[in-house]
């Protein structure tokens, strides 16, 4: 059970894309036509430092994650069981399940990027070590009700997204114990009730295009769920003041895959690998009574319930991590299961992490890594 997943703003940097604008000359001639400027001098040149601005970032993004998916095609032939693309990357799994073409792709992107970069004196930063239910109530204690959850990245990484005075008053309340706090380099409050008005205006635009219902299930941001081929206006135009659901979506596909008795692979199409490894540390993080709670409620819902928790048995954890700590030593080099990684070896010792998970700090990677899917060499 494959997924391809296309990231989203925050992914960019200067030659993404390389190799890539010269191999599809047509399709990177519709875009300069559409655009107006040149996609290739944008993205791996930016003389004008304009990639880092949302109504470039945006078109840029879509383009070379759309060549990325073609020639993903072309090398390979086989398209995947699912698709999902984080906040504007799901506009490029829409566009790989048949949605709409390149063309309308872009145009939708453009003016979604135009929309979005009116809104400003907004602000986002990251959470780093808490839980939804523990930033909810540090706001609620705090009287901060302009500060909103924009995305749910992993079970640890929430970011926020209000006004720029708000989200720098909020700083200090998430620097105590384990809690981590890093303010994000974006203009506007995106992902919140600010973008509200941007949200009815790009709905009115997508008014006046027709789209196909999805040949692959794409799981939506706003819901956590395969889009709704008669809900993909509605649900599109909410996805820019609405909730990144990337966790969640993450989870789904996890119970999915149970539900199915496969292993389901996750492999990220675009630049860069953010969501490679925001979905390790979803698996890292996620306990597989969480996923047969999904399983039993049914995963044919429209959206996703509440975050679940449920109590883990720790055993197999403990005698993985005893066993490690037996036959390796810090300092084991491993190969990864999932990423194709070089100096890969271990800094600490295994530890039991978040109750349930067996797993150790790799230098090479600079973080924290399931030992089910190390091998020791």
């Amino acid at each position: 059970m494959k997924t391809y997943m296309f990231p989203g703003q925050g992914s960019q940097s200067k030659e993404m894309g390389a190799g890539l604008f010269d191999r599809y000359p047509d399709l990177t001639a519709t875009a300069d036509r559409i655009l107006g400027y040149s996609i290739k001098e944008l993205c791996m040149e930016d003389p004008r430092d304009e990639l880092g601005k949302t109504r470039f970032t945006q078109p840029a993004l879509y383009v070379v994650n759309a060549l990325s998916y073609y020639r993903k095609l072309e090398e390979t032939g086989q398209a995947p069981d699912f698709l999902a693309g984080h906040s504007l990357g799901e506009f490029n799994a829409l566009l790989a399940a048949e949605c709409f073409d390149f063309e309308t792709g872009l145009k939708l992107v453009q003016k979604r990027g135009e929309l979005m970069a009116q809104v400003s004196n907004g602000a986002m930063a990251a959470v780093l070590n808490a839980s939804k239910d523990d930033i909810e109530g540090i706001l609620k204690a705090n009287g901060l009700n302009q500060v909103y959850l924009a995305n749910y990245n992993t079970p640890s990484q929430i970011v926020l997204s209000g006004l720029s005075e708000e989200i720098a008053a909020v700083q200090k309340f998430f620097q105590t114990g384990k809690m981590r706090y890093y303010p994000l380099a974006t203009s506007g409050a995106f992902h919140s009730a600010f973008m509200q008005d941007a949200m009815e205006k790009f709905r009115d635009f997508l008014k006046e295009f027709t789209f196909a219902a999805p040949k692959i299930p794409v799981i939506a941001n706003v819901t956590a769920r395969p889009y709704r081929a008669d809900a993909m206006l509605d649900t599109l135009s909410a996805q820019i003041a609405s909730t990144v659901r990337w966790s969640e979506s993450i989870q789904y596909l996890l119970a999915m895959g149970m539900e199915r008795g496969v292993a389901p692979v996750f492999e990220e199409l675009g630049h860069g690998d953010v969501l490679t490894k925001l979905v390790m540390t979803i698996k890292l993080q996620t306990p597989e009574a969480l996923l047969n709670e999904l399983i039993k409620g049914g995963l044919s819902g429209e959206a996703a319930p509440a975050p679940l928790s449920a109590p883990v048995k720790l055993s197999d954890a403990q005698e993985k991590i005893a066993l490690w700590k037996k036959m390796h030593p810090v300092g084991t080099k491993v190969k990864s299961s999932l990423l194709n990684l070089d100096n890969l070896e271990t800094r600490t010792d295994a530890v039991l992490l978040f109750g349930h998970r067996a797993a150790v700090y790799l230098k090479g990677y600079n973080g924290y890594f399931a030992l089910d899917e190390l091998t020791p060499m």
